[in-house]
């Protein structure tokens, strides 16, 4: 064989070597466009739910609005989802049988609940906020909620009076006031850097709700799961997460036991032993540049998110969740100062003018002092439930809204008097 053609076939090799690769990679790109396209599954409403006509499975479609205020729907199945019962899922069809909006995957619900006084008394009124723990459906929503006792060692304290009413009361067929998703929390749609999922406890809900949707999507990315519970009786979808991992090579799953029970396998049923920190993270991470998505307790949050920024990942790729008054607070937020100057804030519906000091932090925790009431759910500038009209004056925010705030009006759980202010309340 000359040295011509010798050249000749070797270049012809490498051209159809190139040629494979190109056709791997655009087969691989037709079949994530398509797992993006892919039709819902009919999720058919059972029949024994009086009252509910089931219908077929509404066409799944971007181009469906987000309804205003309140929309009732009935819960088709409850699921205990962990070892100790204290995490039950509940699956909600709208009793219009209309539509469902899709939303971002780590979004919330918001529920208005009307729950009866033990005494005979006047049901009292009450807005929380669940998130959202599948991926989106044309016809179903799933939120996840953990029933919340009384602190340990607190006694006094009262058990969460939302979750618990969930777990004890709301059954198969029951009707729920809801709002429409929301939250700022949620996978980002641009961008196509690997993820890492920390979750700590039912912080796993909104991560579970990204990871489903990753995975139905056949997303190429890498993701890693790192979840963190006391042990097997916490341990949420134990099985799903299992199978997630076996059938989707690109996800890496670390489970934490911080208190591993004697029945519990290490290797099997968890692969590390402590709370998850920054330590476990650089040991399992390859170098490079991730999106982190964060949701957990306040202690978990307030070590493990400054750690990230500390460690040098960019503050644009660190999202996270916050719960409730004790959240760690947005640190693109501005800080609140004191006011020097007294202050009044009047209440004009309720005709109560109030001079304002330091032992309220929000001015929802003033108007709650006072009697007035506010509807409110996340208490943390996300939820917007607590949203009320300016009739003068100004406030200043603890940290920037994640709720959308219309004009002249404010977030009362974040916000604090800057001047003398009157308030629609």
């Amino acid at each position: 064989m000359s040295t011509t053609t010798f050249a000749i076939l070797i270049s012809g090799l490498i051209l159809l070597q190139v040629a494979g690769f190109a056709a791997f990679g655009f087969y691989r790109q037709q079949i994530r466009y398509r797992a993006l396209e892919r039709p819902e599954p009919d999720f058919v409403p059972p029949s024994a739910l009086a009252g509910v006509t089931a219908s077929p499975a509404p066409a799944m479609t971007t181009k469906t609005a987000a309804w205003p205020g309140d929309r009732e729907f009935v819960v088709q199945r409850r699921v205990i989802e962990d070892g100790n019962a204290s995490v039950c899922s509940f699956y909600l069809a709208p009793t219009d049988g209309a539509p469902l909006p899709l939303y971002q995957p780590g979004q919330y619900l918001t529920f208005r609940l009307e729950i009866p006084d033990p005494a005979g008394g006047a049901p009292t009124s009450v807005v929380r906020c669940y998130s959202l723990s599948d991926r989106p459906r044309a016809d179903m929503y799933r939120v996840s909620i953990k029933r919340v006792p009384a602190p340990p060692g607190k006694p006094e304290v009262p058990p969460g009076i939302a979750s618990n009413y969930f777990h004890d009361h709301i059954q198969e067929g029951a009707r729920l006031s809801v709002r429409a998703p929301s939250g700022h929390f949620h996978l980002d749609a641009e961008s196509e850097l690997p993820i890492v999922l920390i979750a700590g406890g039912i912080g796993l809900t909104p991560l579970l709700s990204i990871l489903n949707t990753l995975a139905h999507r056949a997303d190429p990315r890498e993701v890693w799961l790192f979840y963190g519970v006391r042990n097997r009786g916490e341990h949420i979808m134990k099985a799903h997460l299992e199978s997630l991992r076996d059938t989707h090579p690109e996800l890496h799953l670390h489970v934490c036991y911080a208190e591993p029970s004697a029945a519990d396998r290490p290797g099997i049923d968890y692969q590390h032993q402590g709370w998850i920190d920054i330590r476990l993270l650089q040991k399992a991470l390859h170098f490079g540049r991730y999106d982190f998505y964060v949701c957990g307790p306040p202690a978990m949050m307030e070590t493990l998110v400054p750690a990230l920024s500390e460690s040098g990942v960019a503050d644009e790729n660190i999202h996270y969740e916050s719960f409730g008054p004790a959240s760690l607070t947005k640190r693109r937020g501005p800080v609140s100062t004191t006011v020097s100057d007294p202050v009044a804030v009047r209440f004009s519906q309720s005709g109560k003018t109030i001079q304002w000091d330091a032992t309220s932090e929000s001015l929802l925790e003033l108007a709650e002092d006072q009697g007035i009431r506010v509807d409110s759910g996340c208490r943390a500038g996300s939820c917007g439930s607590c949203q009320t009209r300016i009739e003068s004056g100004e406030v200043t925010y603890q940290q920037t809204p994640d709720a959308d705030v219309k004009p002249g009006h404010c977030l009362l759980c974040i916000a604090t008097p800057a001047t003398d202010l009157t308030l629609a309340l």
